[in-house]
């Protein structure tokens, strides 16, 4: 099983900046790429940004150039570097994980979401 833990999100200003956490923990064999996706109110669920075991990245370009993605594999955490925050990037932000257990079974994993609210 894995278990994915987000933190990091809250209140900010328009122009300020947050860093969300994403925490796996559980008894897996390896965390392949791993992801933050967001949904906001009456809007589908979409990928912000990703990353891979060996460190490569890919952000989507409503974001590209705001925020960062990147991940300590000796921790198993991913962390997303919110800056310039706009009122569009409201929404819930959830983490995903695939990987593998110990069994070498594939498994696919979403955090519980974080609220991120931007707004004056």
């Amino acid at each position: 099983q894995v278990q994915l833990v987000e933190s990091g999100g809250g209140l900010v200003q328009p122009g300020g900046s947050l860093r969300l956490s994403c925490a796996a923990s559980g008894r897996f064999y390896r965390i392949n790429t791993m992801a933050w996706y967001r949904q906001a109110p009456g809007n589908q669920r979409e990928l912000v940004a990703s990353i891979t075991s060996g460190g490569t990245m890919y952000v989507v370009d409503a974001v590209k150039g705001r925020f960062t993605i990147s991940r300590d594999n000796t921790k198993n955490t991913m962390y997303l570097q919110m800056d310039s925050l706009e009122p569009e990037d409201t929404a819930v932000y959830y983490c995903n994980c695939n990987g593998r257990l110990l069994s070498m079974a594939r498994v696919e994993t979403w955090g519980q979401g974080t609220q991120v609210t931007v707004s004056s």
